[in-house]
């Protein structure tokens, strides 16, 4: 038996302690994080009205890590994701992916950054692969375009692991329209690994099937993540997605906002439980949002009232307004 247990927020000890054992650089970058968003901040300019879509947003996300990202709609999430995806530009701020700084690199290195370092799936099947290519050209067509990333020798051979790898090796000689949606999007997971990526971002990729499908392309990223350490961010609306990896990082406003931690844990019972402990996330000018729901049941709007106790800081509504 397996179920999810919820524990109370602020408490940020174990993540702090296992933050500082992953070790720092002098300006307080993780270094041996995959990711590094600092102050990330991107406006967009529509019909001469600015729009901030991301607002000093900061992500940290290791080497090795399955993560998902969440968020209502034009929380940032998808601009967060072109952004890594080498697809866009920050307007301010630092990010980089496994070295590369995706701010500063010019038109070859952001060539070589797409398609060497990052694969992508998108939502839309039709998006993922073309519609005249098997399953085995489609995923043969990124090393080709590789520059001898994989050997040429390599290339069917490794085609046909990745199908198997993700169950879809009879899809091998099938066009798309011959495959169902869950087939399609395994398919699409094998054609963003062509290339050995370090990092997969998929971009709600369960977002147009069914239940059951669903489950078997979550079950394909994860297997990608503990077979091949592939690390794998996920931006999705499911919430069986995000309540099935081990960090869920929660987008709000063009910021980070808060984060779930998940463990597995034997229970009174000798039951396995998961248990999910909350945090909420704080910038380098020690800003930090708190959880809506937190903040709407206590009727928390304009300011809040706090105060500090010997291990942890106390929030609480502004009672002065009442007087």
């Amino acid at each position: 038996m397996r179920r999810e247990r919820r524990e109370g927020t602020p408490v940020g000890l174990a993540e702090l302690e296992r933050r500082a054992a992953r070790g720092r650089d002098d300006d307080g970058r993780d270094r041996n994080a995959l990711i590094v968003c600092d102050r990330l901040v991107r406006i967009f300019t529509a019909d001469g009205v600015e729009v901030q879509a991301l607002q000093g947003l900061d992500l940290l996300v290791e080497r090795g890590e399955l993560t998902a990202i969440v968020g209502a709609s034009g929380s940032g999430k998808s601009t967060l994701l072109n952004i890594l995806a080498g697809l866009d530009t920050p307007s301010a701020g630092a990010a980089t992916v496994a070295g590369f700084d995706l701010v500063t690199m010019d038109a070859a290195a952001r060539l070589r950054y797409r398609r060497e370092v990052v694969g992508f799936v998108w939502q839309q099947a039709a998006r993922n692969l073309l519609p005249y290519l098997t399953a085995a050209q489609n995923v043969a067509l990124p090393m080709r375009l590789g520059g001898g990333r994989i050997p040429r020798r390599r290339r069917a051979e490794r085609v046909r692991e990745l199908l198997d790898l993700l169950g879809v090796g009879h899809c091998h000689d099938r066009v798309p329209e011959r495959m169902s949606g869950g087939e399609r999007q395994r398919a699409a997971i094998a054609v963003a690994l062509a290339n050995a990526p370090a990092l997969i971002l998929a971009d709600e990729p369960t977002g147009e099937l069914d239940s059951r499908a669903a489950e078997e392309v979550f079950t394909a990223l994860r297997t990608v993540n503990e077979r091949l350490g592939t690390t794998v961010l996920i931006v999705t609306h499911d919430a069986s997605v995000a309540s099935a990896v081990r960090r869920t990082v929660a987008i709000r406003d063009g910021r980070t906002s808060s984060e779930v931690l998940r463990r597995a844990a034997l229970d009174e019972h000798g039951d396995e439980v998961v248990v999910a402990q909350e945090y909420v996330t704080v910038d380098r000018a020690g800003r930090l949002q708190l959880p809506a729901g937190f903040a709407e049941r206590l009727s928390i709007r304009d300011r809040a009232r706090v105060a500090l106790q010997p291990d942890h800081i106390t929030v609480h509504r502004d009672d002065s307004r009442d007087a």
